[in-house]
């Protein structure tokens, strides 16, 4: 069995990323509207400065490249293919995005409805990340 490909996994990694910013930003137009809602009354604004959207696109970087990296070590178990590419993106969802919904949701401050909306979402683009993460991502032939 060979090692990481890094440069497939930075490859697969970025994909995964753009997709999932890509995505974020098509879906935000689904909350947009309870998202100001619940925002205004606490002085909170949607506006976005230079800072805040290059951290937002780092995260979807930083997620896609973990997502890749989840589908990489589960290959050795499960194999590569799609139903691993599947697993390593529920696996993302469960620990960080799921768990991030569950936080937000004991602030109260935005609807349920719109939490739900984000967590669908979110199962649907790391999901699709990691498909395309897993089809980018090959591994180093084993040394002979």
């Amino acid at each position: 069995m060979g090692g990481i490909d890094t440069k497939r996994w930075l490859l697969g990694g970025l994909a995964a990323g753009v997709l999932i910013w890509l995505i974020e930003g098509l879906a935000s137009m689904l909350y947009m509207e309870d998202m100001k809602a619940a925002m205004e009354p606490h002085g909170l604004s949607m506006e976005m400065s230079a800072g805040a959207f290059a951290i937002a696109s780092i995260v979807s970087l930083l997620a896609g490249l973990t997502i890749v990296f989840i589908y990489a070590m589960a290959r050795a178990r499960l194999g590569p293919g799609p139903r691993t590419a599947v697993v390593a993106g529920v696996a993302f969802f469960l620990g960080s995005t799921l768990v991030s919904i569950l936080g937000w949701s004991m602030l109260g401050l935005f609807p349920a409805r719109m939490l739900v909306t984000w967590a669908v979402v979110g199962l649907v683009e790391v999901v699709l990340a990691a498909l395309l993460g897993g089809y980018i991502y090959k591994e180093k032939p084993a040394a002979a």
